[in-house]
């Protein structure tokens, strides 16, 4: 996660779920994975082309991923 987004950036256009949200799941709420960030927020639900890489199976990539900020923010 080497660019800088502001917590306003929209991490899942599936069900509009901001960076900022996924981020106060994991520190407030204490989601560790994907399944607990999806309970707690709603992110990669739906299509799961946020979740990772691997699942982004549209034209244009993502450009932040759920694993990403789990990565940054779960220790």
């Amino acid at each position: 996660m080497a660019k800088s987004f502001p917590h306003s950036f929209e991490v899942c256009k599936c069900k509009h779920v901001t960076l900022g949200e996924v981020i106060h799941s994991i520190k407030e709420r204490n989601a560790k994975n994907i399944k607990e960030i999806g309970e707690l927020t709603d992110a990669g639900t739906c299509c799961k082309c946020c979740q990772n890489p691997e699942s982004d199976f549209g034209t244009e990539k993502m450009e932040l991923y759920l694993d990403e900020i789990i990565n940054k923010f779960v220790k």
